[in-house]
């Protein structure tokens, strides 16, 4: 939604000229251009009518943002414990990795006790079998029991060859029970660190998933957030233009009582035959204050400069009202920093004047100001690239689209 904040656009403030110039008027004229103000004056309550509705609805968009906002932090925290969760599954399948590591180094160490047993036992068979060859094989055992000398010697010959035949047959059984314990732990091992390397693997897989859903929860909350402050810059732009217009109907409710005053002391003047007092100036409005002129009325920057600009390097430079009228608005703006907007009715028609950048402001809401009172100096403030006065008119009541806006040049003589 796009910003009709009127501190923004404040560069075109309307601003009604108190009071009458004129000469004598009849009694119909009057009433036809008092009737203008009473038109102006409903418009610009139909206008507060028509912004107080949006800001309901931008109040109502706000609150529905902020409750999306709500269950998108529900959402954020789920998943930063599932990925706290995860983060501690993968911690603990790091811990069994390693002390599957040291386990494999453990089965390794046995593993090459159990090599050298089998490398030991591989010498003693061949030198077995060496012995055996060089003895003749079964019949050394023959003549080992008819060596006998008696049957005692023959008992003992033949247990001690039944032993040694038996031990033979230990050592090839633990030869082979050996080598597969040595097979069935090196399976066993490389088996399970690859089923530990696959579930770290997975599991590492699972923590870049959820990233990936924190960082998109995350860049939808941003945005809901981008929406919610520019909703109520625009709600607090609504309030600030509300004020505004509330501003200038009391200030066009106070020339209409002023108009209708100096109606009928024209028209008592007009019987009695009285004449009317000259102007302070001539023309309906004077120059606001003394320098060089140095920016025109129209386009500039591919935008509205709804204004005229003049500079003027001395100390202290007054700022004037133009014209007779009631100040509606005098405060500090972050683009057009000490401002006043000043309404004018000139001869029923209303004007609106807009006075930027000034350094001081020695006039307040309310106040009525006659042409060439002093309202301020000019200045540098808010939004500004040097001392200078930043000077606006409006033909009728100010409002957002500046569409009032006038050239001042047209009206004032620079």
């Amino acid at each position: 939604m796009k910003r009709r904040l009127l501190i923004l656009s404040i560069g075109t403030m309307v601003a009604f000229g108190t009071f009458l110039s004129s000469t004598s008027t009849n009694v119909a004229l009057a009433v036809d251009k008092n009737q203008q103000l009473e038109n102006q004056k409903n418009n610009l309550q139909k206008k507060r009518s028509d912004v107080k509705a949006d800001m309901g609805e931008i109040k109502a968009e706000i609150s529905s943002l902020q409750s999306e906002q709500d269950k998108v932090k529900e959402d954020i925290k789920r998943i930063d414990m599932a990925v706290a969760e995860t983060n501690a599954g993968i911690r603990e399948k790091d811990a069994q990795i390693e002390e599957t590591r040291k386990q494999i180094e453990a089965l390794q160490k046995q593993i090459a006790e159990v090599a050298e047993r089998i490398e030991k036992r591989d010498a003693l068979l061949q030198d077995r079998m060496r012995s055996i060859q060089e003895s003749g094989g079964v019949i050394s055992y023959l003549d080992v029991l008819f060596g006998a000398q008696s049957f005692s010697d023959f008992i003992d010959r033949l247990n001690a060859l039944s032993t040694f035949v038996q031990a033979d047959k230990d050592i090839i059984k633990a030869h082979q029970d050996d080598k597969l314990l040595k097979e069935e732990k090196e399976t066993e091992v490389t088996d399970f660190l690859i089923d530990l390397e696959t579930q770290l693997t997975s599991l590492e897989g699972m923590k870049v998933k959820l990233k990936e859903q924190q960082d998109e929860k995350t860049k939808i909350m941003a945005q809901l957030k981008r929406e919610e402050d520019e909703a109520t810059s625009q709600y607090e732009d609504l309030e600030d233009e509300a004020e505004l217009l509330a501003a200038q109907e009391r200030a066009i409710r106070n020339e209409i009582a002023a108009w209708e005053k100096r109606q009928r002391e024209l028209e008592e003047a007009r019987k009695r035959g009285d004449v009317q007092a000259p102007a302070i100036t001539s023309g309906n409005f004077m120059k606001p204050t003394e320098g060089r002129f140095t920016s025109p009325f129209g386009s500039r920057w591919n935008a509205l400069h709804a204004g005229v600009d003049i500079a003027n390097r001395a100390a202290n430079v007054p700022i004037v009202a133009a014209a007779s009228g009631t100040v509606f608005r005098s405060y500090y703006s972050s683009s057009y920093g000490n401002v006043v907007f000043i309404t004018h009715n000139i001869d029923g028609q209303i004007y609106t004047t807009v006075y930027a950048h000034m350094e001081s402001r020695s006039v307040s809401e309310g106040q009525t100001v006659s042409k060439g009172t002093r309202i301020g100096y000019m200045g540098n403030t808010g939004n500004s690239f040097g001392k200078h006065l930043h000077f606006e008119m409006h033909k009728g009541p100010w409002n957002a689209s500046k569409s009032n806006a006038v050239d001042p040049q047209n009206y004032i003589n620079f």
